[in-house]
């Protein structure tokens, strides 16, 4: 009897020893099953975000399209004075949804941006024509260089690595031109070096660092080439940008057409030259100055807060000569 209940007690052990194990599994495979539903909701929700804060960006960039082409039309040039130049603080957007009510997540979500000139800075592209550093761009990067007191030797290294990116123009084949079965190599070596898309690029090039990156970013960009320089407007351009363009004015004077404008924005390339000859005795502008009262080229920056989720973006939107029609370049993330 002894051995019986011995057998008896045993196998009720490993009865309960079996009900804990499949107790535990249990547990454990509903825990797993429902962490797997929570990561898959969770995945959705930010989906649903991305989506809705792209759709909100879109909105933001038709709406800066808009005032762009209102402006094109109304003005012949463009200045700091005009409604795309006014920043847009942190809005809710809720604020302009019928009766406060918002649908889904829209109205936790913040807009805020502003516009920027891309024609008042100078555009790095500049630099290179026909696939060659132009020298009297080259004279022209060193003295904006100068003034923010950075070496003026980085205006050599970055038009070498510039015209290094661009393709060559479709011309008459150049003295010079390697044999046909050697052109093929010579293509392949021209394009090695990718082009340059933005003002970061710039840390590629020897010399530049992230330091002088930085200090750049307000002053210079880099625009799409067009076949040609592209002109600096004067309404927007900081005075040091003026001062880069024009050989024979100084920081400081550049800084009081800074101050004029404010009151009174040219209205022309004459009436630009006009104050340059009565202020400063300057009569006439250099051949490659590059100058216009005009823009084509905007950046469009934007942040958008959705609850945990934020979107910062930067946009290039071209505008035709007489504001009837914008379109979107490009839209980079920061």
């Amino acid at each position: 009897m002894r051995r019986a209940l011995r057998s008896r007690y045993a196998q009720r052990g490993v009865a309960v020893v079996t009900a804990l194990l499949l107790t535990t599994l249990a547990v454990t495979i509903v825990a797993s099953l429902f962490w797997q539903q929570q990561v898959q909701v969770r995945s959705i929700e930010n989906q649903r975000l991305q989506l809705q804060k792209n759709w909100i960006m879109r909105g933001a960039l038709d709406w800066a399209s808009m005032i762009l082409r209102a402006s094109g039309k109304q003005f012949r040039y463009a200045d700091l004075s005009q409604p795309w130049a006014a920043p847009l603080a942190d809005t809710r957007l809720d604020q302009y949804v019928e009766d406060g009510q918002a649908v889904g997540d829209a109205g936790d979500a913040i807009l805020s941006g502003h516009i920027v000139d891309a024609q008042s800075r100078y555009n790095l592209n500049n630099l290179s024509v026909g696939g060659k550093p132009s020298p009297d761009e080259v004279a022209a990067f060193k003295r904006l260089l100068s003034y923010l007191r950075l070496p003026g030797t980085l205006a050599t290294a970055a038009a070498q690595a510039i015209a290094q990116g661009l393709p060559a123009p479709p011309s008459a084949t150049p003295p010079g031109t390697p044999p046909a079965g050697q052109q093929g190599n010579a293509a392949t070596a021209a394009s090695s070096t990718l082009p340059m898309m933005q003002v970061d690029d710039l840390l590629s090039v020897p010399g530049f660092t992230p330091d002088i990156v930085r200090q750049l970013q307000d002053y210079v960009v880099v625009l799409p080439w067009t076949g040609g320089p592209t002109p600096v407007n004067v309404n927007t351009a900081s005075a040091e940008v003026l001062a880069s363009r024009i050989p024979s004015l100084t920081l400081a004077q550049a800084n009081t057409l800074v101050a004029m404008r404010r009151a009174a924005p040219f209205t022309d390339i004459n009436n630009f030259t006009a104050q340059l000859t009565t202020l400063f005795n300057i009569s006439t502008l250099p051949a490659n100055a590059y100058l216009e009262v005009s823009s084509k080229n905007f950046l469009v920056y934007g942040k958008i807060r959705m609850g945990r989720a934020a979107l910062n973006t930067v946009s290039l939107l071209n505008r035709a000569d007489n504001g009837a029609s914008t379109n979107i370049v490009w839209i980079r993330e920061q």
